[in-house]
């Protein structure tokens, strides 16, 4: 997926030089949890609004705090996956962008690419969830796959979704198949399932319980 057409750089971004008031009054106007510090087309590195509540003297500059600078950034031709990475390593919603010359060139909000991932297979297509459990040492992508298609069924995406206790699990999304027959077979492999539904009865279910909470509130 091309992420490269996502770059921003509407913002007039704070330099050094910036006033701590100046700061202030940038994020008033913006939804970022971050600000870029940018010096001719270098970065710097990122404020966070939350840090601003610690300065009591709005007239100084930023740069006299540069240790309260937080150094995270996206290269230009990075995927979404390694953007999502650094995203949430640094809870932020915005990641400043360097090219391959190490000069800022721009900047990544964090819905443009959560978009990217929402437009993929994986969450698009209709099909069906299954959620598998196995010991870290046991499992396998290539036997996982072969299950599922030997059940004459689609496999759109799968990822381990969580580790513990020597146990790996395991989300997999699936075109519309015969759930119990897929569940058996992965029983026989020595895979415990854990969860499985069809999008199309997830969308149910969240239908009535909204009609549900409404009729509650009308009463």
């Amino acid at each position: 997926m091309n992420t490269l057409k996502y770059i921003s750089n509407d913002v007039s971004l704070p330099t050094p030089e910036s006033s701590i008031k100046e700061i202030k009054q940038t994020f008033k106007h913006l939804v970022f949890t971050h600000l870029p510090i940018i010096e001719n087309n270098q970065y710097i590195g990122s404020i966070a609004e939350k840090d601003l509540l610690l300065f009591e003297n709005d007239e100084e500059q930023i740069k006299n705090y540069s240790h309260l600078l937080e150094f995270f950034f996206a290269e230009e031709n990075m995927s979404w996956l390694e953007l999502l990475k650094i995203y949430a390593t640094n809870d932020t919603n915005i990641l400043p962008i360097i090219n391959n010359d190490k000069k800022y060139i721009g900047y990544y909000e964090l819905n443009n690419i959560l978009h990217l991932f929402y437009n993929t297979p994986f969450l698009s297509e209709n099909g069906a969830i299954i959620i598998i459990e196995k010991e870290i040492k046991a499992y396998s992508f290539s036997e996982i796959s072969q299950i599922v298609e030997s059940n004459d069924c689609n496999l759109l995406g799968m990822f381990i979704s969580d580790v513990h206790n020597d146990k790996v699990r395991i989300t997999l999304k699936m075109g519309y198949c015969n759930i119990s027959s897929i569940s058996e077979t992965f029983g026989r492999y020595g895979y415990q399932l854990l969860t499985s539904f069809h999008d199309d009865e997830a969308l149910e279910n969240l239908k009535n319980r909204s009609e549900y909470l409404q009729k509650y509130l009308n009463m």
